[in-house]
């Protein structure tokens, strides 16, 4: 077997008329007219028919056959804007099949039907999509552009442990036996958090790392229980200065992965304006639908009667048709997430307000409420009431549905903002006591500090999160690098000194010896990929993922182990009931 290539497949064209070359690839189609036979040959750069003018002297050939030929650039007579190859085909002198194939589960085409359980049961079969393989190039575009632009800012690339000290707040943790020492485990990193700061705490001042991190968490369609962050942590650095080195980062990456220009300095929204307005600590801000108060309805009997203390809403412009009674069933079964009984939709048609709440308008209510919604004829307005934050967060929910089925977001379109000024602390629901909104190594805003004693709930954090259309793309926070405020947080999280070294000791006895300032950020790699490569689901960046189950179709991981290797860990499994 002589394998011979010159060309790439996806490379050839009008230039390369009259030049003889030789390919490798996959036949992806294969159509005989008579004695003639024409094969669409597919390798990594994209597709350039072959055509056979004589199918007598040549092997037979099916799809996806692995095969190597030889033969000559020439113009097509009809040509395939399709294709970047389509103003020309190549005549073949010579084919070699280099290896067979069966018929495949699936079609192998970017246009399929197959169920997506299927399709990863045979990944290596998926992968040879065009538009799987468009998805990792651009992730590796991501990573070599963020390397680039990091290493030329002063940071350090450092890999930290995966294995580590289990640290059960947050997300549930995998955990690893200890062979050498029966009955303990390590903890797989949720995320590099705390090493990191010790790397500014030795004096590294910047550091990153494309980190992988595991979480046993319910999956969705954004998220996989192991993952990659791009990590940064940075010393003598204040918020603002973190940020525009970031939107530094950003624009390369964006340019460099996607050919998409994002102008700079990005905006910033306090977090207390996206809830309200958008409804959403991750804003999409693409489109309008802004939600406002409409207080002056409180005192309707039965908002008063579910204790309500908010009514807010938005205008959807020319909703009225869209919102029926079918729909609007369907779209209330969203205001349970939310703990609210249901939405309220009012509609503006023949100039007047219609719509089952509408009888319990005064004259002057409904023409208020036209007034201060700006409602035209054929518009809708969608009201929630009831605590303030369940009907903010309700209303982002049905803002984004309601926006994606009335085709309100333009393709391609990116918009992107940090979300600032987060609250240091929330209130337990239904008990005494604070916990931490991001991580109790967060730095509370100097201009808030008294507010610790006094009222913890008005403490704002030195906290950003990066919003890229409507998702939380990455976010970070400053530390605390001074031990007296340190103790402080723990306080007002009710942890004790004792309680706070059995937790963190062997993190805290590092802050003994000097602590520069610093802070960081972590951007999610398959969150940044997803936006950039215009998908929306998180498996359709990652090169064998688990499905919605955590589970891998291809290998059926996991799996249980023989008594053997338990033995040799010294574990034992205890049956379910």
């Amino acid at each position: 077997m002589n394998i011979t290539r010159t060309d790439y497949c996806g490379e050839l064209r009008a230039k390369d008329v009259g030049r003889e070359v030789s390919l490798c690839g996959f036949a992806a189609t294969v159509r005989k007219l008579g004695a003639i036979a024409f094969i669409d040959l597919r390798d990594v750069t994209g597709i350039v028919q072959l055509i056979e003018e004589d199918a007598s002297g040549f092997p037979d050939v099916r799809a996806e056959y692995v095969v190597n030929a030889t033969g000559t650039v020439r113009l097509k007579k009809e040509k395939n804007p399709k294709l970047a190859t389509g103003e020309v085909e190549v005549v073949l002198s010579r084919l070699e099949v280099l290896s067979k194939a069966e018929t495949t589960p699936f079609i192998i085409a970017d246009e399929t039907d197959a169920l997506e359980d299927t399709r990863l049961n045979y990944r290596y079969l998926d992968l040879r999509r065009p538009l799987l393989q468009h998805n990792l190039r651009v992730r590796a575009k991501i990573l070599s552009a963020t390397r680039e632009y990091l290493e030329k800012n002063r940071f350090l690339e450092v890999e930290t442990p995966y294995m580590g000290l289990s640290s059960p707040e947050g997300a549930t943790e995998y955990l690893v036996p200890s062979r050498l020492h029966k009955g303990a485990f390590y903890a797989l990193d949720q995320s590099p958090q705390q090493y990191k700061q010790l790397l500014m705490i030795a004096g590294l001042e910047r550091y990153y790392q494309i980190a992988r991190c595991f979480r046993d968490e319910d999956l969705r369609a954004d998220r996989q229980p192991e993952f990659t962050q791009i990590d940064l942590e940075m010393s003598y650095l204040g918020q603002e200065q973190i940020l525009t080195l970031m939107e530094g980062l950003l624009r390369d990456i964006f340019l460099k992965a996607g050919g998409i220009e994002i102008k700079t300095p990005l905006r910033r929204m306090p977090y207390r304006e996206a809830v309200e307005v958008y409804g959403s600590d991750k804003p999409d801000t693409r489109f309008g639908m802004h939600i406002a108060p409409y207080g002056f309805l409180l005192g309707h009997g039965f908002m008063k009667a579910e204790g309500a203390s908010e009514v807010r809403g938005f205008r959807v412009d020319g909703g009225a048709a869209h919102l029926s009674r079918k729909k609007q069933d369907e779209l209330n079964l969203e205001a349970r997430k939310f703990s609210l009984s249901g939405y309220v939709y009012l509609k503006r048609e023949n100039g007047a307000l219609t719509g089952s709440f509408s009888k319990f308008l005064s004259t002057e209510e409904a023409e208020r409420l036209i007034r201060e919604a700006s409602l035209k004829d054929g518009d809708a307005l969608v009201l929630a009431y009831g605590k303030k934050e369940n009907v903010c967060f309700g209303l982002g929910a049905l803002r984004t549905k309601l926006a994606n089925e009335l085709g309100l977001i333009k393709p391609d379109t990116y918009d992107l903002l940090w979300v600032v000024d987060f609250p240091m602390f929330t209130k337990k629901e239904g008990e005494e006591g604070y916990s931490a909104e991001h991580h109790p190594f967060t730095r509370p805003r100097d201009e808030d500090l008294g507010y610790l004693e006094s009222d913890p709930t008005k403490v704002l954090a030195y906290a950003y999160d990066i919003i890229i259309n409507g998702y939380e793309a990455g976010g970070g926070t400053l530390r605390i690098y001074d031990h007296d405020v340190q103790e402080k947080i723990f306080e007002v999280l009710g942890l004790s000194r004792e309680e706070a070294e059995r937790k963190f000791g062997w993190f805290l006895n590092a802050f003994r010896y000097g602590v520069p300032p610093h802070g960081g950020i972590a951007f999610g790699l398959e969150r940044l990929t997803m936006i950039i490569a215009g998908t929306n689901n998180i498996r359709d960046v990652v090169a064998f993922p688990k499905n919605l189950a955590a589970t891998d179709p291809m290998t059926k991981a996991p799996q249980k182990v023989d008594q053997r290797q338990l033995d040799l860990l010294g574990l034992s499994i205890k049956e379910e009931d």
